[in-house]
């Protein structure tokens, strides 16, 4: 029993660690326009950048609740690992 659930908290940690990762990917992969100081802003493009940065915000902080969740899962196995 014991060694299936390490196999089973290994496999949770890595999954939450690539998961992770997949989000802190693809939240650097969004760009927000650049401007030149010459441009006018105007409404539209102000909701572009708004929703670039509402977006971007989301994903990081899934990054960050993933991260999160495999360093539980880690400390869990860890204490398993000493306990028994």
């Amino acid at each position: 029993m014991l060694p299936t659930l390490n196999v089973v908290l290994d496999l949770l940690i890595a999954t939450a660690a690539c998961l992770s990762a997949w989000f802190w990917w693809i939240a650097s992969r969004q760009r927000v326009r650049r401007i030149s100081r010459n441009e006018e802003i105007d409404a539209a493009d102000m909701n572009r950048i708004v929703t670039t940065l509402n977006r971007t915000q989301i994903l990081n902080s899934r990054a960050a609740l993933f991260t999160a969740l495999a360093a539980l899962i880690a400390a869990v196995r860890i204490v398993i690992g000493v306990l028994f």
